[in-house]
């Protein structure tokens, strides 16, 4: 079965579901995503310099520091 077939399924049996247990399901879907999530940033914070490199962009945002997208689209 592939993701979309997946997905499909999911959504019908999402759609069976009394109240109660549609609130469950969306429970435990949060807490699958909230994992997902800290999977992705762990990953992140493994790479040798990230915090360093993301505080520093922070600071360029602020500062107004940036390059739209449409001047890139020139460059490049």
């Amino acid at each position: 079965m592939n993701t979309q077939e997946l997905r499909q399924q999911v959504k019908e049996y999402i759609d069976e579901l009394s109240p109660e247990k549609l609130l469950v399901a969306a429970d435990f879907l949060a807490y699958l995503a909230e994992r997902e999530s800290n999977r992705a940033t762990e990953e992140l914070l493994q790479i040798p310099g990230f915090i360093e490199a993301f505080n520093k962009a922070k600071k360029d945002v602020a500062a107004g520091k940036v390059t739209s997208v449409e001047q890139l689209k020139r460059k490049y």
